[in-house]
C-alpha cells in the first residue's frame, strides 16, 4: 500500500516532460525556469522540476497524490508507487545480501572538502533503510532531511560505516600529487572501503559508481583488505541501498564541514561552481589573497582563475 512521502524522483523522456507540462498548465500550475531544467512548476506546497538530464523531482506534502493521480496514470503508465520495496526484492535480490556501498560528496563543489563514505548493509538493515526512505542524496534537496536520514543510517548501521573526509588543504596537496581527479577519487574510495573492512572483515563485496572510464582506476588503488573481496563498479550505483546510504553519510559530513569552513571565513559558502560561487569568491578575494583560498577551496577548479581575473573594461 502506498504511504505518504514528500519526495519522489523518476526519469522522463523529453516527450513525457512536454506532455506533463501541458497537463499541469491546463490545471493551473505556475511555471518558471532554473538552470539545467526544461521547466519548474509549483502549485500549493508541491514543486515539480523537470531537468534536461531527464530526471524529474517531485517535492512537497502532496507528492504522493501527484504521483498516484497524475504522474503514474497519465505519463508513466505504471502503478508501482508505494510498492518500491517489494519490487526491489524481486528485481534486485542481491541488494538484500550483505555488501558495502561507496559514494562521495563534494566532487563538483569549489568550496569545501571531498568526503567519501562506505556503508555495509545486510538483509535486515537494507529493509529498514528502505522503509525509512533512504535514497540517493542527490534526490534530496533539504539539508535537514539529509541530516535526519544520516542519523537513521548511523543508528541502523552502527559501527558498520566509514567516512573519509579530505579537507581542502589535504585535497589540494593530493590533487597536486595525483594530478588527476579520478585517481584521487579512487584513492578516497579505496581508503573508505579499507576503513570499513577493518570493522566488517567478513564483508564479501562492495559496490560503487563507475566514475572513471576504466574500472581498473579504482581496482589498482584498492588496499590489502579491499583486494580480497569482490569489487563492483557500475553506472547509477546509487539505486543500491548501501550506496544510497553512503551517499547520504558523505553528503551530511560535507554539509557540516562546509558550514565550519564558512564560519572560519565569516561567509556562507555556496555549493557547486556556478555564478553564486563566483560572486562569493570575488567578495572573499577582496580581503583574502589567492594563495589562502587553498584552505577552503579546491584550487584546481577554473573557478579560482575566474575569481581573480580582472573585470573586463566596459
Amino acid at each position: 500500500m502506498a504511504t505518504a512521502q514528500n519526495n519522489y524522483v523518476c526519469t522522463l523522456t523529453p516527450e513525457q516532460s512536454q506532455a506533463l507540462r501541458a497537463i499541469l498548465e491546463e490545471r493551473g500550475w505556475m511555471f518558471d525556469t532554473a538552470p539545467y531544467t526544461f521547466w519548474r512548476a509549483k502549485k500549493g506546497k508541491t514543486n515539480v522540476i523537470s531537468y534536461t538530464s531527464g530526471k524529474l523531482v517531485v517535492q512537497g506534502n502532496e507528492t504522493s497524490d501527484f504521483v498516484l493521480f497524475i504522474l503514474e496514470p497519465e505519463i508513466l503508465k505504471t502503478a508501482t508507487f508505494g510498492y518500491e520495496n517489494q519490487l526491489a526484492e524481486i528485481e534486485n535480490p542481491e541488494m538484500f545480501q550483505p555488501h558495502a556501498g561507496i559514494d562521495e560528496s563534494g566532487k563538483g563543489d569549489f568550496f569545501g572538502p571531498l568526503v567519501i563514505a562506505a556503508c555495509f548493509t545486510d538483509e535486515r538493515s537494507a529493509r529498514n533503510l528502505l522503509q525509512a526512505g533512504i535514497a540517493d542524496s542527490k534526490t534530496i534537496g533539504s539539508d535537514a532531511k539529509i541530516h535526519q536520514l544520516a542519523k537513521i543510517i548511523r543508528k541502523e548501521c552502527f559501527n558498520k560505516y566509514a567516512i573519509v573526509a579530505i579537507g581542502p588543504e589535504a585535497y589540494n596537496r593530493l590533487y597536486a600529487s595525483f594530478n588527476n581527479l579520478n585517481r584521487l577519487l579512487a584513492w578516497g574510495h579505496a581508503k573508505s572501503l579499507e576503513k570499513l573492512l577493518e570493522q566488517v572483515p567478513d564483508c564479501p563485496r562492495a559496490i560503487s559508481d563507475q566514475f572513471a572510464r576504466s574500472t581498473s582506476t579504482v581496482k589498482q588503488a584498492l588496499q590489502e583488505r579491499g583486494r580480497k573481496i569482490e569489487f563492483i563498479q557500475k553506472t547509477k550505483a546509487e539505486a543500491d541501498i548501501a550506496v544510497a546510504a553512503a551517499s547520504i553519510l558523505a553528503r551530511d559530513e560535507f554539509i557540516r564541514r562546509l558550514k565550519l569552513l564558512g564560519e572560519q571565513v565569516e561567509t556562507e559558502l555556496p555549493r557547486g561552481a556556478g555564478p553564486k560561487v563566483l560572486e562569493t569568491g570575488r567578495k572573499l578575494a577582496q580581503s583574502i589573497p589567492k594563495e589562502q583560498f587553498a584552505s577552503f577551496a579546491k584550487i584546481h577548479f577554473k573557478t579560482l582563475e575566474d575569481i581573480f581575473q580582472p573585470n573586463d573594461p566596459t
